[in-house]
């Protein structure tokens, strides 16, 4: 969240503890505040045990940033000058991984993916996903697999007719009388 939405969050309540100290209940500072119940119980019982101060901004919420500035900036660096100065050569493309193991590298620092995907998103970077193609591919054995093999293993699909997505009950009552009235007629 950006220092503007901390800021217009802690305002709304803010608002919160002036109802509460004019002694107006949690359920109607919501209604007025137009946020949810539970955020104004919340609030309440913060500013019961707490005060004003219990419902100030504790600052940016997540856990820090693991390089400095100044690895950060390096880092970008690095990833402009692209896999290749770096030891990938079969292509060029920054994946999630080959960012974590480059940090690992050059500044000791452990990154998961998930981590390192963040951290290049805030860099401006993006990782990309390698296509999952093998180089030694042979299409024409793809194609006759698919076209011999690929019958036999497929299962058939459900036979034409009238169906019921139901297990105990049939299809519409194709052969039955008009007036018949149910399962009870007989």
């Amino acid at each position: 969240m950006t220092a503007a939405g901390r800021r217009r969050r802690e305002s709304v309540r803010m608002q919160a503890a002036e109802l509460f100290e004019q002694e107006i209940k949690p359920l109607e500072v919501a209604q007025r505040l137009r946020v949810s119940r539970k955020s104004a119980c919340l609030w309440h019982q913060l500013w019961r045990d707490g005060g004003r101060e219990a419902l100030a901004s504790r600052g940016p919420g997540g856990s820090r940033c693991r390089l400095s500035p100044r690895c950060a900036e390096k880092l970008a660096v690095y990833l402009e000058q692209g896999p290749a100065a770096h030891g990938w050569v079969e292509d060029q493309v920054w994946t999630a991984a080959r960012v974590a193991t480059l940090i690992g590298r050059k500044f000791h620092v452990s990154y998961s993916v998930s981590g390192a995907t963040r951290l290049m998103h805030r860099l401006g970077f993006s990782p990309q996903v390698p296509a999952r193609r093998v180089a030694e591919r042979d299409e024409r054995a793809v194609t006759v697999w698919r076209e011999a093999t690929w019958a036999e293993v497929e299962e058939p699909g459900r036979p034409a007719g009238v169906t019921s997505g139901s297990r105990t009950r049939l299809g519409s009552p194709v052969g039955r009388p008009g007036d018949a009235s149910g399962a009870g007629a007989e």
